[in-house]
């Protein structure tokens, strides 16, 4: 496997991100008059920015239970399986008659196979992007490909 460029992310540009993510999510929901009941951090990326999110927004974060009104968030669509996994998991095997709502901080639409509802910036590179709750020395591929 021929490794990444990394891009290490301070905390300073994590704030700034999940600012411009929390406007957005404002934003849609206005466009849409609709309001996020709670968040749901997808482990382990996720948890971070959803928390991030919860304290910015003061919307809670769920137990567990998805509802019409939950936010998936996520730090990176980077492949999209995650997320597509998630979504087709809750599509199918609880035959919601909604869309689930994803968030994320960066999406590749390049090399993703989903695309969120929301997210902060679009990320055209292959470089891999180390956000500042990772190990500076993490492998450019994501776990569950290893």
């Amino acid at each position: 496997m021929v490794e990444k460029d990394k891009i290490y992310l301070e905390w300073s540009t994590i704030e700034d991100i999940v600012d411009d993510l929390c406007n957005k999510i404002i934003k849609y929901q206005k466009q849409n008059n609709f309001k996020f009941k709670d968040l749901f951090g997808l482990q382990r990326g996720g948890l971070i920015p959803a928390v991030m999110v919860s304290h910015e927004l003061n919307i809670p974060m769920t137990k567990g239970t998805i509802s019409p009104n939950t936010l998936i968030i996520d730090d990176i669509c980077y492949s999209g399986v995650t997320l597509a996994d998630y979504f087709e998991k809750y599509q199918e095997e609880y035959v919601f008659p909604f869309e689930l709502k994803t968030a994320c901080l960066h999406y590749k639409p390049h090399t993703s196979v989903f695309e969120p509802t929301i997210y902060s910036e679009k990320w055209e590179t292959d470089d891999w992007i180390v956000y500042p709750w990772e190990a500076a020395h993490s492998r450019t591929i994501q776990d569950y490909l290893t």
